[in-house]
């Protein structure tokens, strides 16, 4: 056996800095991308994992929201819905509106569904919680195809418009990506967070423009523009109904200023709390 040679190099040393989390967190972030990938994976794959129906279970919440919301307010409140079919004026409202309560939905509960990994590995917390709005993405694909579908039945079709989805969409996810921090974190120091979200999404769907137009409430427009699911709900129903609903621009700056508010005051309040997490959760 051969001596080991003397300028062999030195084994690798890991070095703990005081204060390293706080003043290398944005990088850390960038380095643990592959473990928010893993993370949205693992979550795709449980959401249909072992389920008889599969993704099909995406579709049957919008399609029974779009048959009662159709029958409320088209048939018995008779809205009128312009010259777009009512189906249709109601399901650009679903497509925004499953995208951001999935989301929030998801990222409210994340910090406390992985428990395990938090309490015992270190990593920027705020990977969990954009990991958990993978799932939402995925559902929009599969409900996208149901409004598809209704655009063949009725020969409807999106124009040029269509291209500045992603916009709006950008903007549903940053509102559910902003509110959904602050629950997640108050839901590690407080349990009974995990009731008010459902909760919020069931009254939070009656006070937004899901099923019926904005201009349809002409008196509370201005009360009505500091929810940030109209800016998206109307942009979305712009860019899909060929411009029929009219868009706004002081409901969509209000919209943008509100959702800017809910990231950054969530972000605040995630990374004051993130240092505590593993010890209360």
């Amino acid at each position: 056996m051969t001596a080991p040679a003397d300028n062999a190099a030195p084994p690798a040393e890991l070095i703990l800095e005081a204060g390293r989390t706080e003043s290398h967190y944005w990088r850390d972030l960038w380095r643990y991308r592959e473990l928010l990938g893993f993370l949205a994976w693992r979550d795709i794959k449980v959401r249909y994992k072992q389920t008889f129906l599969g993704a099909a279970w995406a579709l049957l919440q919008p399609a029974a929201t779009l048959v009662v919301f159709t029958f409320v307010f088209g048939r018995l409140a008779r809205m009128p819905s312009g010259d777009v079919p009512y189906p249709l004026l109601v399901m650009a409202g679903l497509l925004p509106w499953q995208l951001f309560a999935n989301a929030l939905s998801s990222a409210s509960g994340s910090l406390v569904s992985n428990t395990h990994l938090i309490s015992k590995v270190y990593f920027p917390r705020l990977v969990v919680p954009l990991s958990a709005l993978a799932v939402a993405l995925i559902d929009f694909l599969i409900v996208a195809l149901l409004y598809l579908a209704l655009c063949a039945w009725w020969n409807f079709w999106p124009d040029w418009r269509i291209l500045l989805i992603p916009l709006f969409g950008l903007l549903g996810i940053l509102a559910a990506l902003g509110a959904g921090l602050w629950l997640t974190a108050l839901t590690v120091r407080f349990r009974d967070f995990r009731f008010v979200v459902p909760f919020l999404l069931q009254l939070g769907v009656f006070l937004s423009p899901v099923g019926f137009s904005t201009s349809n409430v002409p008196s509370w427009r201005l009360l009505f523009s500091f929810n940030p699911m109209v800016a998206v709900i109307d942009g979305f129903r712009w860019c899909l109904l060929q411009g029929h609903q009219p868009l706004s621009v002081p409901d969509l700056l209000t919209g943008i200023a509100v959702t800017a508010a809910l990231v950054v005051s969530g972000l605040w309040y995630f990374r004051r709390t993130e240092r505590s997490f593993a010890d209360i959760i």
